[in-house]
């Protein structure tokens, strides 16, 4: 009677951590999902100030010739 009640506490016990394991990989994804929608906020802002940049960078150019 001994192996199997040690049997069903080890999986229990297995099944409990990898139910944290799980929940720490939820959280570490939920973090990285937010850190790329911030990157690309970033990109996209810092791609919209080169575009004006240059459309600046041409106009002048234009007024130069």
């Amino acid at each position: 009677m001994f192996w199997p009640m040690l049997a069903i506490a080890l999986g229990f016990l297995g099944i409990a951590v990898l139910g944290v394991l799980a929940v720490k990989v939820f959280i570490e994804a939920q973090r990285l999902g937010s850190q790329v929608t911030r990157t690309t906020q970033r990109i996209n802002r810092a791609a919209e100030d080169l575009e004006r940049a240059a459309t600046d960078l041409a106009a002048t150019g234009e007024a130069l010739r």
